[in-house]
């Protein structure tokens, strides 16, 4: 409950959140800056002419409400663009107000969830297709409350421990939201530093330095010779870079220099 609203705090796009189901029809797209202190602090140390940082892309799509795989509600259409993701925001709602509808008519995390879960498995048994399974996607749920109410959902943190979020604040903090579902997309940072420009790269935990380097331009990864790396904190208290190879497992916030072949 609130998702809209939470979208448009994230990417700041002026998007309908009016008061009625379903008021999401067609999905809303946005592009999120990743927070990250290690990229402020190497922009400090070369102050460059730019500063680039990483991004996530977040999906606003329609609700969805129980019988959605029989095509309750927006159903289908929820269903079928869900499936596009790589991962999934699920915002439950913990905030008493009897002025702001709730589809189902009262306040229950726990039961929101399941019926989230219930739904994705029925639509994925009913689906021919099993190699993208919507119930297998991995989930991050947020919970939008005050601060006095989470003391009343214990059960569901406690089960599905949420990023919590008070999205009738002014301003609400989400830097907390956006590194989550970063982290959730199994995502690492390096970076490349500079005068002309310092940026954060985006890559899976678990790549090797070629693919970083393709990153860049796909020429560097296909004449891939070497990359000097030192951590992002080494570089700051001036340490040594080390030169690797093909082999070399990327780090979070290592800082990449590629050389390649012409």
């Amino acid at each position: 409950m609130g998702k809209s609203t939470l979208f448009k705090a994230l990417t700041k796009k002026p998007i309908n959140i009016s008061n009625y189901p379903f008021c999401t029809i067609l999905p809303n797209v946005g592009i999120v800056q990743v927070p990250d202190e290690r990229l402020d602090q190497l922009s400090q140390k070369f102050n460059p002419l730019k500063t680039i940082p990483a991004i996530v892309e977040f999906v606003d799509i329609a609700g969805l409400v129980k019988g959605a795989s029989q095509g309750e509600g927006l159903g289908n259409q929820f269903l079928s663009q869900i499936r596009e993701v790589d991962a999934i925001i699920h915002l439950v709602r913990g905030f008493l107000d009897p002025e702001i509808i709730h589809v189902a008519g009262n306040i229950d995390p726990l039961g929101d969830r399941d019926v989230v879960e219930l739904e994705l498995k029925l639509k994925d048994e009913a689906s021919k297709e099993k190699v993208n399974l919507l119930s297998e996607k991995p989930i991050l749920y947020v919970l939008n409350c005050s601060s006095e109410e989470p003391e009343l959902y214990g059960d569901f943190i406690k089960k599905y421990p949420p990023v919590i979020i008070n999205l009738k604040e002014e301003n609400p903090d989400l830097s907390k939201l956006i590194t989550a579902s970063y982290e959730l997309l199994n995502l690492i940072t390096f970076f490349t530093a500079g005068p002309d420009e310092v940026r954060a790269w985006t890559i899976k935990k678990g790549a090797l330095a070629p693919a970083a380097a393709g990153k860049i331009h796909s020429d560097f990864q296909n004449k891939f010779i070497c990359a000097e790396v030192i951590n992002w904190q080494d570089l700051l208290n001036n340490g040594l870079w080390r030169t690797k190879g093909k082999d070399y497992l990327v780090q979070d916030g290592d800082v990449m220099i590629f050389k390649h072949g012409q």
